[in-house]
């Protein structure tokens, strides 16, 4: 990402509805894997250490975090969520079946080989443990926050789940989510576009009553996307696991 995506990022993750109810949703999925305290978990990608902040939240001890611009260390380090390493999806510097739990939320869509991406995270994930891997969904949705985070692409679901299995995980569960505010969220980038508004990220697009309600309508699409299945959403989440045999 952008330095000043960075900044933004850092300044309201804490409380931004979209941050709030992702969370949430990540909570519930590690919930149900019934890991101890001291399983061993790696976030892939740490940002400015939002899942890592769940992760302390949540008990974890054993907890690491991975990122390759030093722009992601220093913000984790100064916040004090826990070990941040350098290093890339696509070439993790661990050793195999090393993690019980991985966390790749929102990182494959930024690099330029997404199979080796997934292949890397089935190599570190033990025999039995979970990756939990995001994207965000449906080319059309292409906007500002796009760029500022340097993505190469979007997904649907069908691509991810071909992906998945391809790298050799098996996926336990996949959904859309967002999909509430799927229509308003691409009228607001066409409107981004064709006004060409400059900002460092959308998430600079809020004000209190604005957070309230979304997050209230977030909250609701996570409870209920799990049991619908929307056809469609901003962004796509897939459970996974290990596929036993040699590597693809």
């Amino acid at each position: 990402m952008d330095a000043s995506t960075y900044a933004v990022e850092a300044e309201v993750e804490a409380n931004h509805w979209w941050f709030v109810a992702r969370r949430q949703l990540f909570a519930d999925l590690i919930a149900r894997q019934r890991l101890s305290a001291d399983a061993r978990v790696l976030d892939i990608g740490t940002s400015t250490g939002t899942n890592l902040r769940l992760l302390r939240e949540l008990g974890f001890s054993n907890r690491l975090g991975l990122d390759l611009r030093a722009e992601a260390i220093g913000w984790c380090a100064e916040r004090g969520w826990g070990k941040v390493e350098k290093g890339a999806v696509c070439n993790l510097p661990f050793g195999d079946a090393e993690f019980d739990l991985v966390l790749a939320t929102d990182i494959i869509e930024h690099v330029d080989d997404d199979l080796r991406a997934i292949t890397e995270i089935r190599r570190v994930l033990a025999p039995g443990g979970t990756a939990i891997i995001s994207v965000p969904a449906f080319q059309s949705l292409w906007g500002l926050q796009d760029e500022v985070a340097h993505h190469k692409r979007r997904y649907l679901k069908g691509e991810l789940l071909d992906l998945i299995g391809r790298g050799g995980l098996a996926c336990r569960e996949s959904f859309y989510i967002n999909y509430l505010l799927f229509i308003p969220i691409w009228a607001a980038r066409q409107i981004i576009r064709v006004l060409n508004i400059e900002m460092a990220s959308e998430n600079q697009v809020n004000t209190p009553m604005l957070n309230r309600i979304l997050t209230w309508i977030f909250t609701l699409d996570i409870a209920t996307a799990k049991i619908i299945h929307p056809p469609f959403g901003v962004s796509i989440v897939a459970v996974t696991t290990r596929v036993t045999g040699p590597s693809p």
